[in-house]
Protein backbone atom coordinates (compact mmCIF):
# COMPACT_ATOMS: atom_id res chain seq x y z
CA UNK A 1 0.00 0.00 0.00
CA UNK A 2 1.19 3.53 -0.90
CA UNK A 3 1.82 5.41 2.49
CA UNK A 4 1.80 8.83 0.73
CA UNK A 5 -2.03 8.22 0.75
CA UNK A 6 -2.10 7.59 4.54
CA UNK A 7 -2.49 11.23 5.07
CA UNK A 8 -4.81 11.98 1.93
CA UNK A 9 -7.55 14.14 2.72
CA UNK A 10 -10.71 12.54 2.82
CA UNK A 11 -14.31 14.87 2.46
CA UNK A 12 -16.43 12.55 1.99
CA UNK A 13 -18.36 9.23 3.02
CA UNK A 14 -17.80 7.76 -0.51
CA UNK A 15 -13.88 8.75 -0.16
CA UNK A 16 -13.88 7.27 3.76
CA UNK A 17 -15.45 3.70 2.09
CA UNK A 18 -13.64 3.48 -1.22
CA UNK A 19 -10.03 4.31 1.40
CA UNK A 20 -11.58 1.15 3.98
CA UNK A 21 -12.41 -0.78 0.44
CA UNK A 22 -8.22 0.12 -0.78
CA UNK A 23 -6.66 -0.79 2.63
CA UNK A 24 -8.61 -4.06 2.26
CA UNK A 25 -7.59 -4.85 -0.32
CA UNK A 26 -4.19 -4.03 0.06
CA UNK A 27 -4.00 -7.35 2.33
CA UNK A 28 -2.23 -10.69 1.43
CA UNK A 29 -4.95 -13.65 0.33
CA UNK A 30 -6.26 -14.87 3.36
CA UNK A 31 -4.76 -17.96 4.82
CA UNK A 32 -7.42 -21.14 4.81
CA UNK A 33 -9.35 -22.77 7.36
CA UNK A 34 -7.42 -25.57 7.62
CA UNK A 35 -3.83 -23.42 7.04
CA UNK A 36 -4.61 -21.94 9.90
CA UNK A 37 -5.20 -25.01 11.92
CA UNK A 38 -2.49 -26.67 10.78
CA UNK A 39 0.35 -23.53 11.79
CA UNK A 40 -1.32 -23.50 15.19
CA UNK A 41 -0.62 -27.70 15.45
CA UNK A 42 2.82 -27.29 14.54
CA UNK A 43 3.78 -24.86 16.76
CA UNK A 44 2.15 -27.09 19.04
CA UNK A 45 4.11 -30.40 18.02
CA UNK A 46 7.63 -28.56 18.08
CA UNK A 47 9.38 -30.09 21.31
CA UNK A 48 7.99 -33.49 20.27
CA UNK A 49 8.86 -33.14 16.23
CA UNK A 50 12.44 -31.90 17.39
CA UNK A 51 13.18 -34.58 19.53
CA UNK A 52 12.43 -37.16 17.54
CA UNK A 53 14.75 -35.25 14.80
CA UNK A 54 17.70 -35.37 17.37
CA UNK A 55 16.90 -39.31 18.60
CA UNK A 56 17.67 -39.96 14.82
CA UNK A 57 20.53 -38.29 14.53
CA UNK A 58 21.75 -39.84 17.84
CA UNK A 59 20.77 -43.62 16.57
CA UNK A 60 23.49 -42.98 13.76
CA UNK A 61 26.83 -45.29 14.10
CA UNK A 62 30.24 -44.41 12.91
CA UNK A 63 31.95 -46.17 10.74
CA UNK A 64 35.01 -47.68 11.86
CA UNK A 65 37.31 -45.70 9.07
CA UNK A 66 35.57 -42.55 10.51
CA UNK A 67 37.70 -40.33 12.70
CA UNK A 68 35.84 -40.06 16.11
CA UNK A 69 36.47 -36.50 16.49
CA UNK A 70 35.09 -35.83 12.18
CA UNK A 71 31.98 -37.84 13.19
CA UNK A 72 31.10 -35.89 16.24
CA UNK A 73 31.42 -32.35 14.24
CA UNK A 74 29.32 -34.13 11.68
CA UNK A 75 26.66 -35.11 14.51
CA UNK A 76 26.79 -31.29 15.79
CA UNK A 77 26.33 -29.57 12.83
CA UNK A 78 23.44 -31.62 12.10
CA UNK A 79 21.74 -30.92 15.47
CA UNK A 80 22.56 -27.05 14.47
CA UNK A 81 20.94 -27.26 11.61
CA UNK A 82 17.77 -28.96 12.71
CA UNK A 83 17.34 -26.24 15.14
CA UNK A 84 17.93 -23.39 12.58
CA UNK A 85 15.70 -25.19 10.11
CA UNK A 86 13.17 -25.73 12.94
CA UNK A 87 13.09 -21.88 13.56
CA UNK A 88 12.53 -21.13 10.04
CA UNK A 89 9.58 -23.09 9.63
CA UNK A 90 8.16 -21.89 12.76
CA UNK A 91 8.49 -18.50 11.61
CA UNK A 92 6.80 -19.79 8.51
CA UNK A 93 3.71 -20.53 10.34
CA UNK A 94 4.00 -17.80 13.27
CA UNK A 95 3.55 -15.51 9.93
CA UNK A 96 0.72 -17.25 8.65
CA UNK A 97 -0.74 -16.91 12.11
CA UNK A 98 -0.32 -13.27 11.86
CA UNK A 99 -2.13 -12.42 9.02
CA UNK A 100 -5.11 -14.25 9.95
CA UNK A 101 -4.91 -12.12 13.17
CA UNK A 102 -5.14 -9.00 10.47
CA UNK A 103 -7.65 -10.22 8.76
CA UNK A 104 -9.56 -10.93 12.16
CA UNK A 105 -8.85 -7.61 13.42
CA UNK A 106 -10.05 -6.09 9.78
CA UNK A 107 -13.08 -8.45 10.05
CA UNK A 108 -14.44 -5.95 12.90
CA UNK A 109 -12.99 -3.19 11.56
CA UNK A 110 -15.40 -3.71 8.37
CA UNK A 111 -18.57 -4.99 10.87
CA UNK A 112 -18.13 -1.41 12.48
CA UNK A 113 -17.72 0.59 9.28
CA UNK A 114 -20.64 -1.28 8.14
CA UNK A 115 -22.73 -0.50 11.11
CA UNK A 116 -21.64 3.35 10.72
CA UNK A 117 -22.99 3.35 7.13
CA UNK A 118 -26.33 1.44 7.90
CA UNK A 119 -27.10 4.33 10.92
CA UNK A 120 -28.21 7.78 10.40
CA UNK A 121 -24.70 9.95 9.65
CA UNK A 122 -24.09 12.82 11.76
CA UNK A 123 -25.71 15.48 9.64
CA UNK A 124 -29.08 13.63 10.18
CA UNK A 125 -28.50 11.96 6.45
CA UNK A 126 -28.83 7.86 5.89
CA UNK A 127 -26.66 6.03 3.83
CA UNK A 128 -27.35 4.49 0.69
CA UNK A 129 -25.79 1.64 1.63
CA UNK A 130 -27.99 -0.98 2.61
CA UNK A 131 -26.81 -2.77 5.93
CA UNK A 132 -24.72 -6.22 5.78
CA UNK A 133 -24.17 -9.45 7.50
CA UNK A 134 -21.47 -9.43 10.13
CA UNK A 135 -17.98 -9.92 8.75
CA UNK A 136 -16.95 -13.41 8.84
CA UNK A 137 -14.55 -14.64 11.41
CA UNK A 138 -11.87 -17.22 11.39
CA UNK A 139 -13.66 -20.85 12.21
CA UNK A 140 -9.93 -22.10 13.57
CA UNK A 141 -10.01 -18.61 16.04
CA UNK A 142 -11.34 -19.70 19.54
CA UNK A 143 -11.13 -16.31 20.94
CA UNK A 144 -13.22 -13.27 19.93
CA UNK A 145 -10.60 -10.87 20.58
CA UNK A 146 -9.37 -9.34 17.47
CA UNK A 147 -5.18 -9.38 17.85
CA UNK A 148 -3.23 -8.27 15.51
CA UNK A 149 0.06 -10.09 16.25
CA UNK A 150 -0.79 -13.71 16.86
CA UNK A 151 3.10 -14.05 17.71
CA UNK A 152 3.03 -12.42 20.96
CA UNK A 153 0.71 -15.02 22.33
CA UNK A 154 2.16 -18.16 20.47
CA UNK A 155 5.23 -19.83 22.25
CA UNK A 156 8.11 -19.93 19.69
CA UNK A 157 9.87 -23.15 20.27
CA UNK A 158 12.15 -25.17 17.00
CA UNK A 159 10.43 -27.33 15.38
CA UNK A 160 10.99 -29.26 12.42
CA UNK A 161 8.36 -31.42 9.54
CA UNK A 162 7.68 -31.84 6.25
CA UNK A 163 5.23 -30.57 3.51
CA UNK A 164 3.18 -30.48 0.57
CA UNK A 165 0.66 -28.65 -1.45
CA UNK A 166 -2.76 -28.00 -0.97
CA UNK A 167 -3.31 -27.15 -5.09
CA UNK A 168 -6.20 -29.72 -4.72
CA UNK A 169 -8.35 -27.38 -2.16
CA UNK A 170 -10.17 -24.04 -3.86
CA UNK A 171 -10.27 -20.93 -1.76
CA UNK A 172 -12.78 -18.38 -1.95
CA UNK A 173 -10.99 -14.91 -2.74
CA UNK A 174 -9.43 -12.81 -0.03
CA UNK A 175 -11.67 -10.69 1.93
CA UNK A 176 -12.40 -7.18 0.32
CA UNK A 177 -15.19 -4.44 0.34
CA UNK A 178 -17.30 -4.45 -2.41
CA UNK A 179 -19.50 -1.83 -4.25
CA UNK A 180 -22.47 -3.11 -2.19
CA UNK A 181 -21.31 -3.52 0.78
CA UNK A 182 -18.08 -4.19 3.29
CA UNK A 183 -18.56 -8.13 4.31
CA UNK A 184 -16.16 -10.51 1.93
CA UNK A 185 -17.90 -14.03 1.26
CA UNK A 186 -17.43 -16.72 3.96
CA UNK A 187 -14.46 -18.82 3.65
CA UNK A 188 -14.99 -22.50 2.77
CA UNK A 189 -12.01 -24.91 1.38
CA UNK A 190 -13.53 -27.02 -0.78
CA UNK A 191 -12.28 -30.06 -1.78
CA UNK A 192 -12.59 -31.40 -5.20
CA UNK A 193 -12.01 -35.35 -5.11
CA UNK A 194 -11.04 -38.10 -2.62
CA UNK A 195 -7.99 -38.98 -4.20
CA UNK A 196 -4.95 -36.25 -4.09
CA UNK A 197 -2.52 -35.07 -6.17
CA UNK A 198 -0.23 -32.25 -6.51
CA UNK A 199 -0.68 -29.85 -8.69
CA UNK A 200 2.04 -27.58 -10.96
CA UNK A 201 4.44 -29.61 -12.20
CA UNK A 202 7.91 -29.18 -10.60
CA UNK A 203 6.67 -27.62 -7.67
CA UNK A 204 8.07 -28.44 -4.09
CA UNK A 205 5.58 -28.39 -1.18
CA UNK A 206 6.20 -26.57 2.20
CA UNK A 207 5.85 -27.79 5.75
CA UNK A 208 2.74 -25.44 6.12
CA UNK A 209 1.03 -26.90 3.02
CA UNK A 210 1.87 -30.39 3.79
CA UNK A 211 -0.02 -30.38 7.16
CA UNK A 212 -2.66 -28.42 5.95
CA UNK A 213 -3.17 -31.24 3.66
CA UNK A 214 -3.58 -33.75 5.97
CA UNK A 215 -5.85 -31.31 7.88
CA UNK A 216 -7.87 -31.44 4.79
CA UNK A 217 -7.69 -34.78 4.02
CA UNK A 218 -8.39 -36.19 7.06
CA UNK A 219 -11.64 -34.22 7.28
CA UNK A 220 -12.75 -35.99 3.94
CA UNK A 221 -11.57 -39.23 4.70
CA UNK A 222 -9.15 -38.90 1.61
CA UNK A 223 -8.24 -42.59 0.56
CA UNK A 224 -5.17 -42.16 -2.05
CA UNK A 225 -2.66 -39.38 -1.49
CA UNK A 226 0.60 -39.13 -4.17
CA UNK A 227 3.38 -36.81 -3.09
CA UNK A 228 6.32 -38.66 -5.03
CA UNK A 229 9.09 -35.97 -5.77
CA UNK A 230 7.04 -33.39 -4.42
CA UNK A 231 8.38 -32.46 -0.86
CA UNK A 232 11.35 -29.78 -0.72
CA UNK A 233 14.83 -31.24 0.23
CA UNK A 234 14.82 -29.53 3.68
CA UNK A 235 12.12 -31.54 4.94
CA UNK A 236 13.29 -34.58 6.33
CA UNK A 237 10.57 -35.58 9.07
CA UNK A 238 6.59 -36.22 8.18
CA UNK A 239 3.84 -34.55 10.98
CA UNK A 240 2.93 -36.20 13.82
CA UNK A 241 -0.25 -35.11 12.44
CA UNK A 242 -0.02 -37.74 9.56
CA UNK A 243 -1.70 -40.17 12.00
CA UNK A 244 -5.08 -38.38 11.48
CA UNK A 245 -5.48 -40.28 7.76
CA UNK A 246 -7.45 -43.11 9.45
CA UNK A 247 -9.68 -43.45 6.08
CA UNK A 248 -6.40 -43.33 3.78
CA UNK A 249 -5.54 -47.17 1.66
CA UNK A 250 -2.86 -45.61 -0.23
CA UNK A 251 0.09 -43.32 0.41
CA UNK A 252 3.18 -42.41 -2.26
CA UNK A 253 5.77 -40.57 -0.38
CA UNK A 254 8.71 -42.12 -2.78
CA UNK A 255 11.77 -40.12 -4.28
CA UNK A 256 11.85 -37.42 -1.64
CA UNK A 257 14.50 -36.70 1.34
CA UNK A 258 12.51 -38.63 4.36
CA UNK A 259 14.65 -39.32 7.12
CA UNK A 260 12.50 -40.59 9.75
CA UNK A 261 8.82 -41.68 10.00
CA UNK A 262 6.27 -40.40 12.94
CA UNK A 263 5.45 -43.34 15.74
CA UNK A 264 2.02 -41.69 14.41
CA UNK A 265 1.88 -43.90 11.20
CA UNK A 266 0.00 -46.76 12.75
CA UNK A 267 -3.05 -44.81 12.99
CA UNK A 268 -2.96 -45.45 9.24
CA UNK A 269 -5.34 -48.23 10.02
CA UNK A 270 -6.83 -48.60 6.61
CA UNK A 271 -3.70 -48.25 4.57
CA UNK A 272 -3.16 -51.25 2.01
CA UNK A 273 0.14 -49.69 0.22
CA UNK A 274 2.50 -47.71 1.19
CA UNK A 275 5.13 -46.86 -1.10
CA UNK A 276 9.05 -45.12 0.47
CA UNK A 277 11.26 -45.82 -1.74
CA UNK A 278 14.11 -43.63 -2.31
CA UNK A 279 14.22 -41.75 0.87
CA UNK A 280 16.45 -41.84 3.38
CA UNK A 281 15.26 -43.51 6.20
CA UNK A 282 17.31 -45.34 8.53
CA UNK A 283 14.87 -46.97 11.08
CA UNK A 284 10.98 -48.02 11.39
CA UNK A 285 9.13 -46.87 14.09
CA UNK A 286 7.34 -49.89 15.98
CA UNK A 287 4.43 -48.46 15.31
CA UNK A 288 4.16 -49.58 12.08
CA UNK A 289 3.60 -52.79 12.87
CA UNK A 290 -0.11 -51.26 13.28
CA UNK A 291 -0.38 -51.18 9.43
CA UNK A 292 -2.77 -54.66 9.43
CA UNK A 293 -4.27 -54.49 6.17
CA UNK A 294 -1.03 -53.44 4.65
CA UNK A 295 -0.72 -55.39 1.35
CA UNK A 296 2.26 -53.59 -0.42
CA UNK A 297 5.43 -51.87 1.13
CA UNK A 298 7.91 -50.66 -0.41
CA UNK A 299 10.85 -49.68 1.09
CA UNK A 300 13.62 -49.86 -1.42
CA UNK A 301 16.98 -47.29 -1.56
CA UNK A 302 16.43 -45.96 1.94
CA UNK A 303 19.36 -46.69 4.37
CA UNK A 304 18.24 -49.59 6.79
CA UNK A 305 20.04 -51.58 8.43
CA UNK A 306 17.32 -53.42 10.59
CA UNK A 307 13.48 -53.95 10.77
CA UNK A 308 11.49 -53.53 13.88
CA UNK A 309 10.01 -56.68 15.49
CA UNK A 310 6.50 -55.48 14.99
CA UNK A 311 7.07 -56.17 11.09
CA UNK A 312 5.95 -59.85 12.19
CA UNK A 313 2.46 -57.91 12.32
CA UNK A 314 1.98 -57.52 9.05
CA UNK A 315 0.89 -60.72 8.32
CA UNK A 316 -1.63 -59.82 5.39
CA UNK A 317 1.67 -58.01 3.38
CA UNK A 318 1.92 -59.56 -0.33
CA UNK A 319 5.05 -57.95 -1.47
CA UNK A 320 7.89 -55.64 0.53
CA UNK A 321 10.36 -54.70 -1.37
CA UNK A 322 13.80 -54.05 0.68
CA UNK A 323 16.00 -53.58 -1.51
CA UNK A 324 18.91 -51.02 -2.25
CA UNK A 325 19.16 -50.88 1.61
CA UNK A 326 22.15 -51.69 4.27
CA UNK A 327 20.47 -54.80 5.81
CA UNK A 328 23.08 -57.49 7.13
CA UNK A 329 20.36 -59.67 8.28
CA UNK A 330 16.90 -60.61 7.38
CA UNK A 331 14.95 -61.10 10.88
CA UNK A 332 13.43 -64.51 12.03
CA UNK A 333 10.15 -62.90 12.13
CA UNK A 334 10.34 -62.69 7.91
CA UNK A 335 8.66 -66.27 8.31
CA UNK A 336 5.40 -64.91 10.05
CA UNK A 337 4.27 -63.04 6.65
CA UNK A 338 2.13 -65.70 5.53
CA UNK A 339 0.73 -64.18 2.79
CA UNK A 340 4.16 -62.62 1.43
CA UNK A 341 4.30 -63.18 -2.38
CA UNK A 342 6.99 -61.35 -3.24
CA UNK A 343 10.50 -60.57 -1.56
CA UNK A 344 12.93 -58.20 -3.08
CA UNK A 345 16.17 -58.23 -0.72
CA UNK A 346 18.34 -57.40 -3.59
CA UNK A 347 21.95 -55.22 -3.33
CA UNK A 348 21.88 -55.73 1.20
CA UNK A 349 24.48 -56.50 2.81
CA UNK A 350 22.75 -60.00 3.92
CA UNK A 351 24.70 -62.89 4.60
CA UNK A 352 22.03 -65.60 5.63
CA UNK A 353 18.14 -66.13 4.70
CA UNK A 354 16.73 -67.18 8.25
CA UNK A 355 15.65 -70.83 8.26
CA UNK A 356 12.37 -69.09 9.02
CA UNK A 357 12.00 -68.02 5.24
CA UNK A 358 10.19 -71.78 4.93
CA UNK A 359 7.49 -70.35 7.06
CA UNK A 360 6.55 -67.61 4.07
CA UNK A 361 4.03 -70.42 2.34
CA UNK A 362 2.86 -68.05 -0.29
CA UNK A 363 5.78 -66.89 -1.42
CA UNK A 364 5.94 -67.07 -5.60
CA UNK A 365 9.28 -64.60 -6.08
CA UNK A 366 12.49 -64.01 -4.22
CA UNK A 367 15.24 -62.43 -5.17
CA UNK A 368 18.23 -61.73 -3.18
CA UNK A 369 20.57 -61.22 -5.84
CA UNK A 370 24.01 -58.76 -5.09
CA UNK A 371 24.31 -59.66 -1.22
CA UNK A 372 26.80 -62.13 0.56
CA UNK A 373 25.27 -65.00 0.94
CA UNK A 374 27.27 -68.12 1.18
CA UNK A 375 24.23 -70.92 0.95
CA UNK A 376 20.54 -71.02 1.30
CA UNK A 377 18.71 -72.61 4.03
CA UNK A 378 17.31 -76.37 3.38
CA UNK A 379 13.74 -74.89 4.88
CA UNK A 380 13.52 -73.30 1.60
CA UNK A 381 12.03 -76.36 -0.03
CA UNK A 382 9.29 -76.22 2.34
CA UNK A 383 8.27 -73.20 -0.25
CA UNK A 384 6.24 -75.56 -2.34
CA UNK A 385 4.53 -72.20 -4.21
CA UNK A 386 8.03 -70.59 -5.04
CA UNK A 387 8.18 -69.75 -8.89
CA UNK A 388 11.25 -67.67 -9.04
CA UNK A 389 14.36 -67.97 -7.00
CA UNK A 390 17.03 -65.38 -8.28
CA UNK A 391 20.42 -64.79 -6.21
CA UNK A 392 22.54 -63.59 -9.11
CA UNK A 393 25.90 -62.24 -7.32
CA UNK A 394 27.08 -64.03 -4.09
CA UNK A 395 29.18 -66.66 -2.57
CA UNK A 396 27.11 -69.44 -2.68
CA UNK A 397 28.98 -73.17 -2.83
CA UNK A 398 26.17 -75.08 -2.90
CA UNK A 399 22.65 -75.52 -3.31
CA UNK A 400 20.53 -77.44 -0.71
CA UNK A 401 19.18 -81.08 -1.60
CA UNK A 402 15.56 -79.80 -0.67
CA UNK A 403 15.34 -77.73 -4.21
CA UNK A 404 13.98 -80.90 -5.31
CA UNK A 405 10.95 -79.66 -3.12
CA UNK A 406 10.14 -76.91 -5.11
CA UNK A 407 7.31 -78.24 -7.23
CA UNK A 408 6.31 -74.64 -8.97
CA UNK A 409 9.44 -73.52 -9.68
CA UNK A 410 10.20 -72.30 -12.88
CA UNK A 411 13.17 -69.58 -12.73
CA UNK A 412 16.25 -70.27 -11.11
CA UNK A 413 19.37 -67.44 -11.52
CA UNK A 414 22.44 -68.83 -9.46
CA UNK A 415 24.98 -67.29 -11.68
CA UNK A 416 27.64 -65.12 -10.51
CA UNK A 417 28.30 -67.13 -7.31
CA UNK A 418 31.08 -70.05 -6.09
CA UNK A 419 28.67 -73.16 -7.17
CA UNK A 420 30.83 -76.30 -7.22
CA UNK A 421 28.41 -78.15 -8.48
CA UNK A 422 24.57 -78.41 -9.04
CA UNK A 423 22.93 -81.26 -6.46
CA UNK A 424 20.72 -84.27 -8.96
CA UNK A 425 17.87 -83.39 -6.63
CA UNK A 426 17.58 -79.86 -8.07
CA UNK A 427 16.46 -82.55 -11.41
CA UNK A 428 13.59 -83.21 -9.70
CA UNK A 429 12.42 -79.71 -9.92
CA UNK A 430 10.57 -80.46 -12.88
CA UNK A 431 9.10 -77.50 -13.80
CA UNK A 432 11.81 -75.49 -14.59
CA UNK A 433 11.57 -73.26 -17.55
CA UNK A 434 14.69 -70.74 -16.91
CA UNK A 435 18.30 -72.24 -15.39
CA UNK A 436 21.18 -69.91 -15.30
CA UNK A 437 24.03 -71.71 -13.61
CA UNK A 438 26.57 -69.45 -15.90
CA UNK A 439 29.93 -67.36 -14.24
CA UNK A 440 30.53 -69.75 -11.51
CA UNK A 441 34.24 -70.26 -13.22
CA UNK A 442 36.82 -72.32 -11.90
CA UNK A 443 34.05 -73.92 -9.41
CA UNK A 444 31.70 -75.94 -11.76
CA UNK A 445 33.17 -78.42 -13.56
CA UNK A 446 30.19 -80.78 -14.49
CA UNK A 447 26.51 -80.68 -15.17
CA UNK A 448 24.11 -83.25 -12.98
CA UNK A 449 23.64 -86.52 -14.74
CA UNK A 450 19.79 -86.32 -14.65
CA UNK A 451 19.36 -82.65 -15.81
CA UNK A 452 17.29 -84.53 -19.18
CA UNK A 453 14.46 -84.44 -16.45
CA UNK A 454 14.36 -81.27 -16.96
CA UNK A 455 11.86 -81.59 -19.73
CA UNK A 456 10.43 -78.13 -19.71
CA UNK A 457 13.18 -76.10 -19.63
CA UNK A 458 13.35 -73.91 -22.44
CA UNK A 459 16.52 -71.63 -21.46
CA UNK A 460 20.28 -73.18 -19.87
CA UNK A 461 23.19 -70.81 -19.25
CA UNK A 462 26.35 -72.63 -18.15
CA UNK A 463 28.65 -70.22 -19.89
CA UNK A 464 31.68 -69.52 -18.07
CA UNK A 465 32.16 -72.77 -16.01
CA UNK A 466 34.84 -75.64 -16.49
CA UNK A 467 32.32 -78.22 -17.97
CA UNK A 468 33.83 -80.31 -20.28
CA UNK A 469 30.89 -82.83 -21.48
CA UNK A 470 27.22 -82.51 -21.47
CA UNK A 471 25.63 -85.85 -19.67
CA UNK A 472 24.17 -87.97 -21.92
CA UNK A 473 20.62 -87.07 -20.45
CA UNK A 474 21.28 -83.72 -22.42
CA UNK A 475 19.49 -84.55 -25.25
CA UNK A 476 16.32 -85.15 -23.52
CA UNK A 477 15.80 -81.96 -23.49
CA UNK A 478 13.28 -81.65 -26.71
CA UNK A 479 11.95 -78.00 -25.05
CA UNK A 480 15.42 -76.23 -25.06
CA UNK A 481 15.37 -72.90 -26.92
CA UNK A 482 18.32 -70.64 -25.48
CA UNK A 483 21.99 -72.83 -24.48
CA UNK A 484 24.72 -70.38 -23.46
CA UNK A 485 27.71 -72.43 -23.31
CA UNK A 486 30.57 -69.85 -24.08
CA UNK A 487 33.77 -69.79 -22.29
CA UNK A 488 33.83 -73.48 -21.39
CA UNK A 489 36.53 -76.25 -22.37
CA UNK A 490 33.45 -78.64 -23.95
CA UNK A 491 35.08 -81.39 -25.39
CA UNK A 492 32.35 -83.70 -26.53
CA UNK A 493 28.89 -84.49 -25.92
CA UNK A 494 28.71 -88.59 -25.56
CA UNK A 495 30.90 -89.64 -28.75
CA UNK A 496 28.00 -92.65 -29.80
CA UNK A 497 25.58 -89.31 -30.15
CA UNK A 498 27.98 -86.97 -30.97
CA UNK A 499 28.80 -89.36 -34.28
CA UNK A 500 25.27 -88.76 -35.44
CA UNK A 501 25.57 -85.47 -35.85
CA UNK A 502 24.18 -82.39 -34.20
CA UNK A 503 20.27 -82.78 -35.28
CA UNK A 504 20.23 -86.25 -34.09
CA UNK A 505 22.09 -85.62 -30.74
CA UNK A 506 19.81 -82.87 -29.58
CA UNK A 507 16.26 -83.93 -30.92
CA UNK A 508 15.72 -80.54 -30.70
CA UNK A 509 12.55 -78.01 -32.20
CA UNK A 510 12.75 -76.03 -35.39
CA UNK A 511 13.32 -73.00 -32.97
CA UNK A 512 16.29 -73.76 -31.30
CA UNK A 513 18.43 -70.44 -30.74
CA UNK A 514 22.07 -71.19 -29.70
CA UNK A 515 25.97 -70.43 -31.28
CA UNK A 516 28.76 -72.67 -31.93
CA UNK A 517 32.33 -71.61 -32.21
CA UNK A 518 34.88 -73.72 -33.66
CA UNK A 519 38.49 -72.41 -33.40
CA UNK A 520 37.21 -68.92 -32.42
CA UNK A 521 34.24 -68.82 -35.60
CA UNK A 522 31.13 -69.18 -35.38
CA UNK A 523 29.21 -71.62 -37.29
CA UNK A 524 25.62 -72.24 -37.86
CA UNK A 525 25.31 -76.09 -36.98
CA UNK A 526 21.62 -76.26 -39.00
CA UNK A 527 19.07 -73.54 -40.07
CA UNK A 528 17.31 -74.55 -37.81
CA UNK A 529 19.76 -75.60 -34.57
CA UNK A 530 22.60 -72.67 -33.77
CA UNK A 531 25.02 -73.50 -30.56
CA UNK A 532 26.71 -70.80 -28.16
CA UNK A 533 29.60 -72.33 -26.69
CA UNK A 534 32.59 -70.23 -27.82
CA UNK A 535 36.26 -71.66 -27.12
CA UNK A 536 34.81 -74.96 -27.55
CA UNK A 537 36.89 -78.15 -29.56
CA UNK A 538 35.33 -81.46 -30.92
CA UNK A 539 37.66 -84.17 -31.54
CA UNK A 540 37.03 -86.93 -33.42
Amino acid sequence: MDLMQMDKRLDSTEQVVEEIMRIHRSLPARPGIDEVEAAKGLIDNVEKEDQACLEAIARQRKSSEVPGELFMVLQEMKKGYVQFRSKEQIREALKLLDLESVHSLFDDFIQRASNCIASPSSNGSVSSRPPLPPATTTAARSDSQSSLNFSERAPVRPKDMVSRDDSFVTKSKPSSLYSDGFAAPPRRPQILDSTLTTGNDGEKLSLIKLASLIEVSAKKATQEINLQNKLTEQLEWLPDSLGKLSSLTSLDLSENHIVVLPNTIGGLSSLTKLDLHSNRIGQLPESIGELLNLVYLNLGSNQLSSLPSAFSRLVRLEELDLSCNNLPILPESIGSLVSLKKLDVETNDIEEIPYSIGGCSSLIELRADYNKLKALPEAIGKITTLEILSVRYNNIRQLPTTMSSLASLKELDVSFNELESVPESLCFATTLVKLNIGNNFADMVSLPRSIGNLEMLEELDISNNQIRVLPDSFKMLTKLRVFRAQENPLHIPPRDIAEKGPQVLFSLSVSLYVIMCLDSKWYSLTDEFIILTGRCSIHE
